[in-house]
Formats: structure tokens, sequence, C-alpha cells
């Protein structure tokens, strides 16, 4: 059926494949919700800092 280069080439497919798909999905439910999060949180601290300055009569 397979020789053994095949086996071998087949298991260093399959091993590739598998660690792009956890790869993958460490990615969508961890990392780009924490990037979206992290963004949004640093752009509301920007906005009220430039409501301050405009409030107390400061403009940056």
């Amino acid at each position: 059926m397979f020789e053994f280069d095949q086996y071998l080439g087949f298991l260093a497919f399959l091993t590739i494949l598998t660690i792009g798909f956890w790869l993958l999905i460490f990615l969508l439910t961890f990392v780009v919700p924490y990037w979206i999060f992290g963004a949004s949180m640093e752009r509301l601290k920007e906005m009220k800092a430039e409501k301050k300055a405009k409030r107390e009569g400061i403009t940056l």
C-alpha cells in the first residue's frame, strides 16, 4: 500500500494540517477578540482624554 517514505510524508502532511487547524481556532477564539477589545478600550481612553482636554480648554 504505502512505502515508508510515503507514510512519513503523509504523517508530515497530517501534522501540518492539524497544527494549522488548531492555530486557526486559537487565533479566531482568543487573539482576534483580545486585539479588538484592546483597540476599542484604547480608543475609548483617547476619546475621554479629548473630551476632558476640550472641557478644560486645552487643545491637544
